[in-house]
């Protein structure tokens, strides 16, 4: 008698239409999970975006190419990684690294000045990769260090770094390594950068009139663009060339340079 009992009040509860108390707790459940869905994916998307942010912010940053200064090695839209620790522990950028520097104050007058909240859009943006850069950032090569004496051209036509001509294969097919003559040493703390594509690019050759010379600061390097790594068909990663190798440290150059 007790088993039936039990048995039919199951029956009873759990019976399609049978029982109030049964068709509202289905009904309470319909109507709740949904809603703890929809917090709970609110709740994970705002912990993946800070999460992404923050490793953009220190570690590896997304930064889309905005032009074909540095073709063929970037091509418009390629987004490059961007390594933020490359240069940490007392590293510093190496002749041949493509890096991304803050070019305010160097390639760019300083004073600009940006709507906050469209600065703050587009930076969130830039940081995921999904934006163009803001306009005082730049990709660019380091031909020259801190010490270098940095000429062009030699009587075959290409950049010298230290008295060793330098062959940069990585260039353009349709250029020369600069039609601008220039004859500099590179002060201590800052870098001689120029693009691959070195009839599109405006880089520390344009600059060499102005208030620093074209020079970049090295604390204005963003990181070393290590990889490439959209769209899917280009990934790649960027390795040092070997065009700087036989260049000698400035200390061991015969002779000495001027600006």
């Amino acid at each position: 008698m007790d088993t039936e009992a039990k048995h039919t009040e199951r029956d009873r509860s759990s019976a399609p239409g049978t029982g109030e108390e049964g068709e509202g707790s289905r009904f309470m459940r319909t109507r709740r999970l949904p809603s703890m869905s929809w917090r709970r994916a609110v709740v994970l998307g705002v912990a993946c975006t800070v999460a992404v942010l923050l490793f953009s912010r220190f570690v590896v940053q997304p930064f889309q190419i905005p032009s074909s200064s540095m073709e063929p090695t970037l091509q418009i839209g390629d987004r490059v990684l961007v390594n933020k620790l490359a240069y940490g522990s007392g590293a510093e950028p190496e002749r041949g690294d493509v890096v991304v520097f803050d070019g305010t104050g160097s390639f760019v007058q300083e004073g600009m000045e940006e709507n906050p909240v469209s600065a703050a859009t587009r930076g969130a943006l830039a940081a995921l990769g999904l934006a163009e850069p803001a306009e005082t950032d730049f990709v660019k090569r380091v031909v020259g260090v801190g010490g270098d004496r940095v000429v062009c051209c030699d009587k075959g036509g290409r950049v010298e770094v230290n008295g060793v001509p330098v062959d940069e294969s990585y260039l353009h097919p349709d250029d020369v390594p600069s039609v601008v003559p220039f004859d500099i040493v590179v002060p201590q703390g800052t870098l001689w950068v120029m693009g691959d594509h070195r009839s599109n690019s405006r880089d520390s050759r344009d600059h060499l009139g102005e208030p620093g010379g074209g020079m970049v600061p090295v604390d204005k390097v963003v990181g070393r663009a290590d990889w490439i790594g959209w769209p899917a068909g280009r990934w790649t990663s960027l390795e040092r060339p070997d065009a700087f190798s036989r260049v000698p440290d400035p200390g061991r150059m015969p002779g000495g340079g001027h600006g």
